[in-house]
């Protein structure tokens, strides 16, 4: 699975039909044009592009390329098809894609009604991603000394909505967080963490919900993509006796606790969540749920023992 390295953030708009480097250019006038340049000779590294400095003192730039085919959900077989395979690997689909990443965004769009029919127009796509690497010498960091995910983050964001008003574009699809937008949607997000200072997780971070049909009653629910913000998944796994929205509150409420005060949840911690009853933390390296990555499962205290393949133990029979 790709990570952050060559790539530090990655974003995606969906276009109807390609657009020209003119009209990107013409699209991001608020921004700095460090650079254009040509396709390279393989498509999955980079097509025709623009590069945007983003913080010079660290050789950072965002680079805004154009795909003239559509996005590769299954990005690649590492035998038939190795350099897709390969350029996926090295995080240039995003740091944090992974296959299938469009298909379970288009499944688990719950706040867009209409974002799985038009992603499902796209002939082509833009790549919006962020580098350290161009024009850095074999011995400067990857990664720089003060790295704010998250300013970077609003950065990429500002790029991708000033992208959207290029003609042709459809909507923004965060591979990280496996998510759909329309650029309303963008536009309320970033005004209100401009207001209050509240961290838009939800622009980048989804929620989802799926029924465990081998371990009923059981359901999870679970943030993906956190890690761009260098924070780890949160997973709840419940029965129908949680409302499913008190859940994905608790869920985005304590990836927020997190982001403010760093990785302080420890394994085996409580907390109180949906029914009034506290909820334990339990940390993993695999989620149940795809993509492969590490991730906290809260399970409620409430007396229901869980399946032991759910919660990391077998439970003793009595």
């Amino acid at each position: 699975m790709p990570h952050k390295g060559l790539f530090t953030q990655g974003a995606v708009i969906l276009f109807e039909s390609s657009p020209s480097l003119d009209a990107l250019e013409a699209a991001l006038s608020d921004f700095e044009i460090g650079a254009r340049r040509d396709a390279s000779g393989e498509w999955t590294m980079s097509g025709p592009s623009l590069l945007l400095p983003y913080r010079p003192d660290a050789k950072g730039a965002v680079a805004v390329d154009v795909v003239s085919r559509p996005w590769p959900d299954h990005m690649g077989d590492p035998k038939d098809e190795s350099t897709l395979f390969g350029a996926w690997s090295m995080g240039h689909f995003g740091p944090g894609s992974f296959p299938g990443g469009l298909r379970r965004a288009v499944e688990n769009c719950w706040h867009w009604e209409h974002g799985p029919a038009v992603a499902e127009r796209h002939t082509s796509f833009v790549r919006v991603r962020t580098s350290y690497a161009f024009g850095a010498g074999p011995d400067d960091p990857v990664i720089p000394a003060e790295y704010d995910p998250l300013a970077e983050l609003l950065f990429s964001t500002a790029v991708s909505r000033a992208v959207l008003n290029t003609p042709g574009a459809l909507c923004y699809f965060n591979p990280n967080g496996e998510m759909l937008h329309c650029a309303e949607a963008i536009d309320r997000g970033l005004v209100e963490h401009h207001k209050s200072g509240a961290v838009p997780q939800d622009l980048w971070c989804n929620v989802r919900m799926v029924r465990l049909s081998d371990h009923e009653p059981w359901m999870l629910m679970d943030t993906v993509g956190m890690d761009q913000l260098d924070r780890i998944d949160q997973e709840a796994i419940f029965t129908d006796a949680y409302d499913p929205s008190q859940v994905a509150g608790f869920l985005r409420s304590t990836a927020d606790y997190l982001l403010q005060r760093g990785p302080v949840i420890k394994n085996g911690d409580t907390a109180s969540g949906p029914g009034d009853i506290d909820w334990q933390a339990r940390n993993f390296s695999e989620p149940i749920y795809l993509p492969p990555r590490d991730v906290m499962r809260w399970v409620p205290l409430d007396g229901v023992e869980p399946p032991g393949a759910l919660v990391g133990y077998t439970p003793t029979v009595h």
